[in-house]
């Protein structure tokens, strides 16, 4: 089957696990957001209704990511050529969107507690937050299979992660205003978890914002790719090189191989696809010949031209 035409049984066999397992979590989240908000109302703490509108984000991220993985194994139509692969970016963009607009709420609702500090009922918050380390860690651990080469996985892996570190922030907090009294400990606890959230989440926003805006993917040097291609039998030059990712498993390429004895062939062709493939992960690759001619000079020949 020619790169990049479908997806292979194991990416379906992937997705199809991922799409399952970003269901659970999200059900497991939202009952549990629930519960934290309506304990977070009645304890007064600024610190469980923060991690409550973080783990709605995370809900929402969930579903984005889930519906994302069942899209992208959609087949190409007329008007999506490439299919609805690129729908895993725009999850992951959502993703580090919806956490960076809950850090601005956490803030605000924590520095007016700051000045003003509340009671805390720390039994119920420290009981809440609990049971949110034991549903968040259990969802990582659904989500943990295929984080290390899907951004979109990894997205809403490393949400659950922050999610269970920040539950547990909350219960030592919690634990802390019992020893102490010192009822500023709640939103000063906030704050850290804001700090968490961004520390964690900016890495992934700059990832899915540089995939969104076609940049080469991570692991893929363009210079290695030359080289690589300009170093083939009877290739004398490679201009108009692109390279970009159709989803967040998956890149393409694209060039300009000037070969003076004309086309290669289709076998040759086929290998340079593979050798592609196999040494930088590039699925899709597409390779125009020519001859070099200086009568029909490319004009995409130079590096500033697309």
């Amino acid at each position: 089957m020619p790169h990049g035409e479908t997806i292979t049984e194991e990416a379906h066999g992937a997705g199809t696990g991922f799409a399952l397992a970003a269901l659970v979590g999200t059900l497991l989240n939202l009952a549990f957001v629930a519960v934290e908000a309506t304990y977070g109302v009645i304890g007064h703490s600024v610190a469980l209704l923060a991690d409550a509108g973080h783990n709605l984000g995370d809900v929402l991220g969930l579903a984005a990511a889930g519906t994302a993985a069942v899209l992208a194994r959609r087949r190409p139509s007329h008007r999506y050529t490439y299919g609805l692969r690129s729908s895993s970016i725009l999850a992951a963009l959502f993703n580090a969107i919806v956490l960076l607009i809950a850090v601005g709420a956490i803030v605000v609702e924590a520095i007016g507690r700051l000045v003003e500090p509340e009671p805390v009922a720390t039994g119920t918050v420290m009981t809440v937050a609990a049971i949110g380390v034991l549903v968040n860690g259990a969802t990582a651990l659904i989500l943990r299979h295929g984080h290390a080469h899907d951004l979109n996985i990894r997205a809403a892996f490393l949400h659950m992660i922050a999610d269970t570190a920040v539950s547990l922030g909350v219960v030592l907090a919690g634990a802390a205003i019992l020893v102490t009294g010192w009822l500023w400990l709640d939103p000063a606890a906030s704050l850290v978890i804001a700090l968490v959230i961004v520390v964690g989440t900016w890495r992934l926003l700059r990832q899915a914002l540089d995939l969104a805006l076609h940049a080469v993917p991570s692991g893929i040097e363009v210079a290695a790719v030359r080289d690589h291609l300009a170093s083939r039998a009877g290739v004398c030059a490679v201009h108009d090189l692109h390279i970009w990712a159709m989803s967040t498993t998956e890149a393409a390429l694209t060039c300009h191989l000037v070969m003076q004895d004309g086309h290669p062939g289709d076998a040759l062709l086929a290998h340079f696809a593979e050798e592609l493939h196999d040494r930088f992960g590039i699925a899709h690759a597409t390779i125009q010949i020519e001859t070099g001619d200086p009568d029909h000079p490319c004009k995409l020949e130079a590096d500033h031209v697309v």
